[in-house]
């Protein structure tokens, strides 16, 4: 199976780095290099900031049925491309080729969605208090978006800055992650055989510090959108702060799973089992701490354990896969000492627990049943396959235990009871709450966290909003 190297896009043209340089790229379940990625210095970043700033004078002054049937013709192309795209990322993420297809088919709906929501960005008319004036709220685009993204989602982490930038009318250069360039760069492609003006959509890749300190203090530059760490985030944030830069920060999160002694016990095992080790638990809204009622814990912990030795741990390529590797080894050796921690505190290991094999960077699904507080993996977001569990007696125990942490993005909860839920979605805080089901992130919910997880969304109607400038336009009729 091939896999291509990749190249910057600037200007509507795929092109080298000014200077040559380049990046290798390896297949993290074999740990060989496949391939390398353009290393864009500050004359393609340059190069880059001026064809934005073009591109976006003329997109914006296209109507927004006319942006609105570009984007949709990329979403065709992305669909129909799906299989291959889902090949490549799986070459360089690892993912089971299942689950980067259907990464990619998601982003077409994304795409769409956000094409018709651009078409109902409404201002409004204002009474006056004076008959003889006029008073508009109009909505523009914000201007040119600075995208940075992560490796874990390489399509959808892309797509959802995507598709808001654009349906508001902004131009997007997106700094994407040079683990796992060559998906989000058929992303782009697709964008590109679209038809968008020239500068429309840039895409870049390089040193992280370098392009994110040249970019966002840059004048062109009016917003900035990030997903990836909080402490990254934060200096980031900080950053644009100084200059004065619109910010959407989607950072880490590390979600409880709060499961009562009325839940489904078969649901919540086969809904946050399926979370936990989906992307080998390389999710930022990844169920991490589990809470279970002491009624019930023993058989939760019985039945996830039964869950994680079902997996197929192997190359996402391989038929029948169902968790492959972790991204780097770096990931490896984080999750060995997150191991040796808790157990160490006093955690039992009911399965898993130790890397698998010696070639590629394979970490064998782990249950951990009664966690201390104490321990890392209770604090430190794992970014990886370990479930770690432990009981409470009381709701509101398991209540203030989730919000313990400054994390806000995500939490899960499973019980039969109304009034059990009614009291979760109250007090759990985090920008998103499911219960009794799985994640389901959609184009049309908001997507994002509170806290240290971050602010502003990047799904619903507040995506677009957060690329749109709120102007006040008072005319008198003399």
């Amino acid at each position: 199976m091939t896999y291509p190297d990749t190249r910057l896009f600037i200007a509507g043209q795929w092109q080298d780095a000014a200077d040559g340089k380049t990046i290798a790229v390896h297949n993290p379940a074999t740990g060989q290099q496949i391939g390398r990625v353009a290393h864009a210095g500050i004359a393609d970043l340059d190069q880059a900031l001026a064809a934005a700033q073009k591109g976006f004078e003329v997109w914006r002054d296209m109507p927004a049925i006319e942006r609105a049937k570009a984007m949709r013709r990329a979403a065709t192309l992305v669909r129909e491309r799906a299989d291959a795209i889902a090949a490549i990322m799986t070459q360089e993420q690892g993912k089971p080729r299942a689950e980067a297809r259907v990464e990619t088919l998601a982003a077409a709906d994304i795409i769409e969605w956000f094409a018709d929501e651009g078409m109902r960005v409404y201002g409004r008319i204002v009474p006056s208090r004076n008959l003889a004036v006029r008073q508009l709220v109009v909505k523009d685009p914000v201007g040119v978006v600075a995208a940075f993204t992560p490796w874990n989602f390489p399509i959808n982490q892309v797509v959802r800055k995507l598709g808001a930038a654009l349906a508001a009318g902004c131009a997007v250069l997106v700094k994407a992650p040079e683990e796992t360039p060559a998906s989000p760069a058929e992303l782009i492609r697709a964008f590109a055989d679209a038809g968008l003006p020239a500068g429309v959509v840039g895409l870049v890749y390089g040193n992280p510090a370098e392009i994110s300190n040249y970019l966002i203090p840059h004048p062109v530059v009016r917003k900035v959108t990030f997903t990836g760490s909080t402490p990254v985030g934060k200096m980031l944030a900080g950053l644009a702060g100084q200059h004065m830069k619109r910010v959407t920060m989607e950072l880490g999160g590390h979600a409880p799973v709060i499961v009562c002694e009325d839940a489904d016990i078969e649901l919540a095992v086969r809904a946050s089992g399926g979370a936990k080790f989906r992307n080998a638990g390389q999710v930022c809204i990844a169920p991490t701490r589990f809470l279970v009622h002491e009624d019930v814990r023993a058989d939760f912990v019985a039945a996830l354990t039964r869950h994680a030795q079902a997996l197929k741990v192997g190359d996402g390529l391989a038929e029948g896969t169902t968790m492959g590797p972790l991204a780097n080894p770096r990931r490896v050796a984080a999750m060995a000492d997150f191991l040796g921690d808790a157990v160490q505190a006093g955690a039992t290991v009911c399965t898993g627990g130790e890397r698998i094999g010696e070639v590629g960077n394979f970490f064998a699904p782990t249950v951990l049943d009664n966690v201390p507080t104490s321990a890392r993996i209770f604090n430190e977001e794992p970014f990886g396959p370990v479930a770690s569990v432990r009981g409470f007696t009381r709701l509101e125990d398991a209540i203030a235990e989730s919000n313990r942490l400054p994390y806000g993005l995500a939490a899960y909860a499973y019980t039969g009871s109304l009034k059990n839920a009614h009291l979760l979605s109250q007090r759990v805080e985090v920008g998103m709450l499911w219960i009794n089901q799985p994640a389901t992130p959609s184009a049309e919910l908001p997507f994002g966290g509170i806290k240290d997880s971050g602010y502003g969304s990047e799904g619903g109607p507040e995506a677009l909003e957060a690329c749109l400038n709120t102007r006040a336009i008072s005319i008198t009729n003399v």
